[in-house]
């Protein structure tokens, strides 16, 4: 099941939303779980199992580091955690890679069906038993508040990753206010507009660039399905994130913020602090701290920073396109670190900045987008000319739709960086604007809603992952 969907809308969530204001707060939380519980077993009911098997694993382990404290009980938990992550979503790439290196089927595909949310999940838990450890947090002894840690249905399939810190008291106690309501429903249909209204539309473009065979593409239509892919890639993700916020918020909660205007960002360690930060500051905290950093000398920076976005890349998917992608990101974050390339940066105008790190991520974004090296590598060839400057096959027109245009447009205002102009806050607080934003709220929900009925185009990048 997906937030934008007529099941959820319609069906869904106002039945967990009647229950949920109507009860007391003794029986909020089994609320919540079991509607997280049904919410993932809809799509997924076999691997419901999985979910909950890791949960109790979780949950004995939080136990028993709670009262021993000993690292072999953490490395333990870890180990299982990432033992399950790596048989559900990596086997079978391992086993490919196996068979490939000795040119045989020396093994046999498991073809194990990746489970929707494991990489979310389990990274949730992970973060979970380090922070027990370290005495960030105090150990969970409720296995349903525990459980519904896990498997909290507004963030469970797609994130943000969620930190046990962020969420201890309110899991316990928590205030529902019509405030609050009013705010997270705002931000859940401003995120239903990106995902329905924006990133649907510019998937459509994207995936039939992205479709066409090699000799059909040259370089206007390359950066045309990049550029798309590229709006709809954060679109897709940042709107559910806003969508998962937004829920939270109505329930209760406060989930931290995912995105930051990446698109505004002036360099590659700036996109990354404004891009996925629930998922970047995991590896921060969780892996190149505890690597060394940035306490050991610069070679030895540049290695942490390498091995932390390959393994970035590889949690997005089990395929080498995800891993170069990492590896692309971490040397450009190394490139910016030594001092020539810096200070030479550091020079430039903040548009060339700006053009300089779009570019980076958009080059980024074919590794991401394709599925073989080969074809990303011949893509990119074509977006700088390889494949000629013109075609004879196909015309902007045949791609670009009015709707698509439209969805570009949209796009590139809310890239716009708009809470940094000092002049939008008071703007945005003008009466005009706060009596003007509900019924353009309603407005815009109607529209999405329109677009969800009429079965359009309706993918989702980060099921994938």
């Amino acid at each position: 099941m997906i937030f934008a969907s007529v099941t959820f809308l319609f069906i869904f969530l106002p039945i967990v939303l009647l229950l949920y204001f109507c009860a007391r707060d003794s029986v909020r939380n089994i609320i919540l779980l079991t509607a997280s519980l049904i919410f993932y077993a809809w799509g997924e009911p076999v691997y419901i199992v999985l979910m909950l098997a890791s949960i109790v694993i979780n949950y004995i382990f939080g136990l028993l580091i709670g009262k021993f404290s000993n690292k072999a009980i953490v490395f333990s938990g870890v180990a299982i955690d990432l033992g399950l992550l790596l048989v559900f979503k990596y086997s079978g790439f391992v086993v490919d890679n196996i068979n490939a290196l000795f040119n045989s089927s020396v093994l046999s595909n498991p073809d194990i069906e990746l489970p929707i949310g494991i990489s979310f999940y389990t990274f949730q838990a992970l973060s979970y038993l380090i922070d027990v450890y370290r005495k960030e947090v105090k150990v969970q002894k409720n296995p349903l508040d525990f459980a519904l840690y896990i498997s909290l249905f507004p963030q469970l399939i797609a994130g943000p990753i969620v930190r046990y810190s962020v969420v201890e008291q309110e899991i316990k106690t928590r205030t529902v206010t019509f405030e609050g309501v009013y705010e997270g429903t705002v931000r859940f249909v401003a995120g239903m507009a990106k995902k329905v209204l924006i990133a649907n539309q510019l998937a459509a473009v994207a995936d039939k660039i992205f479709a066409l065979p090699q000799d059909e593409l040259f370089f206007g239509i390359s950066w045309i399905g990049i550029i798309c892919y590229s709006f709809q890639i954060l679109f897709d993700f940042s709107g559910y994130s806003d969508m998962a916020i937004g829920l939270g918020r109505i329930f209760g909660f406060h989930f931290n913020e995912n995105f930051n205007n990446p698109y505004a960002a002036v360099s590659i360690q700036d996109f990354w602090r404004r891009w996925h930060i629930s998922l970047s500051s995991w590896f921060r905290d969780y892996l190149y701290i505890p690597l060394g950093g940035n306490r050991k000398g610069k070679i030895r920076t540049f290695v942490n920073q390498l091995i932390v976005f390959i393994l970035c890349g590889f949690w997005h998917g089990a395929q080498w396109t995800f891993i170069v992608w990492g590896l692309y990101h971490g040397i450009f974050l190394c490139l910016e670190k030594i001092s020539a390339i810096k200070n030479c940066l550091d020079k430039l105008p903040s548009v060339l900045k700006h053009i300089y790190s779009l570019v980076v991520v958009a080059i980024g974004w074919v590794f991401f987008r394709c599925d073989t090296l080969p074809q990303a590598v011949r893509y990119i060839g074509s977006m700088f000319g390889a494949d000629g400057f013109t075609s004879n096959h196909y015309y902007f027109n045949e791609f670009m739709t009015g709707t698509a245009w439209i969805a570009i447009a949209a796009g590139i205002i809310l890239c716009i960086p708009w809470k940094e102009l000092s002049k939008f806050d008071h703007f945005r607080k003008s009466p005009v604007i706060e009596v003007a934003r509900p019924v353009f709220m309603l407005a815009l929900m109607f529209i999405c809603i329109l677009f969800i009925a009429s079965g359009t185009y309706n993918p989702f990048i980060y099921f994938r992952f």
